[in-house]
């Protein structure tokens, strides 16, 4: 009988990379998507933070499905590792490229990056193969 090597770390095959990878191409995609539909079409940009937070939603819902797939279990841990990193990463952009401050509203964004992202690990452990 064959023991599986669990990925570990952030390795090549690891699933938290795996995740991001996901994660921030969708982002960056939808990002693109939206950018055009709002400059092509007469749609206002006041709902542009709604915009971005389903962007966000649906990228770590990804990315956490992805990641709770590739580890074949502790699909909640891996998800929610994911959604804080990515957190992490999106706000360490906003205060580099923005100069972005620490708020209560980051805080409520990193929450909901580790609820949003334990769930689509949840959901990607337990769809089939």
């Amino acid at each position: 009988m064959e023991v599986k090597q669990r990925p570990t770390g952030m390795g090549a095959a690891s699933p938290i990379l795996s995740g991001l990878l996901y994660a921030f191409v969708v982002m960056s995609i939808a990002a693109v998507v939206t950018s055009l539909i709002l400059m092509l079409t007469d749609q206002k940009e006041d709902a542009l933070p709604t915009y971005a937070y389903i962007i966000h939603a649906v990228a770590l819902l990804l990315g956490g499905w992805v990641a709770g797939k590739r580890a074949e279990m502790k699909g909640w841990y891996y998800g929610a590792v994911l959604g804080v990193i990515y957190a992490l990463v999106v706000i360490l952009i906003g205060f580099l490229g923005f100069d972005k401050g620490l708020d209560l509203q980051t805080l409520l964004f990193t929450c909901l990056s580790f609820g949003v992202g334990a769930i689509g690990g949840i959901l990607g452990v337990n769809t089939r193969k």
